[in-house]
């Protein structure tokens, strides 16, 4: 009996390489789609088909999914040094994928689309927003994933798709959240504001279940879910966690939100004369800000069974072990 297919967007990257790893296991032939220019580090020795495919050409992406039983969008743009390349990629990609996947004939039993809680913005009270909530993004590239968004929905008749809005993603791999544990090895704690801060986080292990559970379940069609921590954290909380973890304490480092707006202009400024986007600018500084970056993830709990299974000592006890034997923190 023939494996049924998976593709894979965005596969050699953080949660794209976990959700092969998970896809694997699970059974699947899986396709990877890449460029000519992805570091594949995280996908090399893998029983899996590599597919060098522009996300904006059609033609190939037909080819690519051929046969597919499920596709997984992971990959998407998350800097441009033009508001619009946001769009173009988070937007425009996705409905060249989602055209590519109808004209295929594909068997395709699921589309899932890894969304961004960016889409919804951040939660005005204090309280984890739920789907219900009206979408207020605050930078371009959220907007960009609430137009990604709509766009997935809007094709709910021609194919059976499914969005799921993640929050901070954490982990093994992991490069973004990794900086935080890194400054914390060198006996550093940053944090943002003088007032407490709240934030919804999940283990990359349980944003790869979620997308998995999704994509099985028959209740998800047309539907956009939250995948979301069950426990809501304080950065104060976090840094605790590292404290017994790393055995020491460290220096808390308070950056007032003025001075995390000047860096970022600063940064912007000089990002002009570079090739590459800078990784803080002024709209990420905005993000920063924010007091409540929380989501429910009930609706997912009740439609497709998701759970947070890894908790937040365990895995940030896994990521820094990780990051120990990789090198990345001495």
């Amino acid at each position: 009996m023939s494996k049924e297919i998976a593709v894979v967007t965005g596969a050699n990257g953080f949660v794209g390489s976990h959700l092969v790893d998970r896809l694997l296991s699970e059974g699947y032939a899986v396709k990877c789609i890449v460029r000519k220019t992805s570091d594949l580090k995280w996908l090399n020795g893998k029983n899996i088909e590599l597919i060098n495919a522009g996300l904006g050409n059609k033609e190939e992406l037909i080819k690519a999914v051929d046969g597919a039983s499920y596709i997984f969008h992971i990959a998407g743009t998350v800097k441009s040094k033009r508001p619009e390349g946001y769009f173009e990629s988070n937007v425009g990609n996705t409905k060249t994928l989602l055209d590519a996947a109808i004209e295929s004939g594909a068997p395709i039993k699921k589309f899932v689309v890894s969304g961004s809680q960016t889409a919804a913005g951040p939660s005005p009270d204090g309280k984890p927003i739920n789907e219900s909530h009206t979408p207020n993004p605050l930078t371009t590239y959220g907007r960009s994933k609430l137009e990604q968004e709509k766009l997935v929905i809007s094709y709910k008749d021609k194919l059976p798709v499914t969005v799921l809005r993640c929050p901070a993603i954490y982990g093994e791999r992991d490069t973004e959240v990794g900086i935080f544990f890194q400054t914390y090895a060198k006996r550093l704690f940053t944090k943002v504001g003088f007032e407490t801060k709240t934030i919804s986080l999940l283990h990359v292990d349980d944003v790869v279940n979620g997308l998995y559970l999704a994509a099985k379940s028959d209740k998800t069609s047309g539907e956009v879910y939250f995948l979301s921590s069950e426990k809501v954290y304080t950065w104060n909380e976090i840094g605790d966690v590292c404290k017994k973890i790393f055995g020491k304490g460290a220096v808390k480092l308070v950056f007032p939100h003025f001075m995390v707006y000047t860096v970022a202009a600063i940064a912007q400024f000089f990002s002009s004369f570079s090739s590459k986007a800078a990784t803080l600018n002024l709209e990420k500084a905005r993000d920063l800000v924010q007091s409540h970056w929380v989501t429910s993830p009930a609706k997912a709990m009740k439609d497709f069974g998701f759970r947070q299974k890894v908790s937040i000592e365990e895995g940030i006890k896994r990521t820094i072990e990780w990051s120990k034997k990789e090198g990345w923190i001495k």
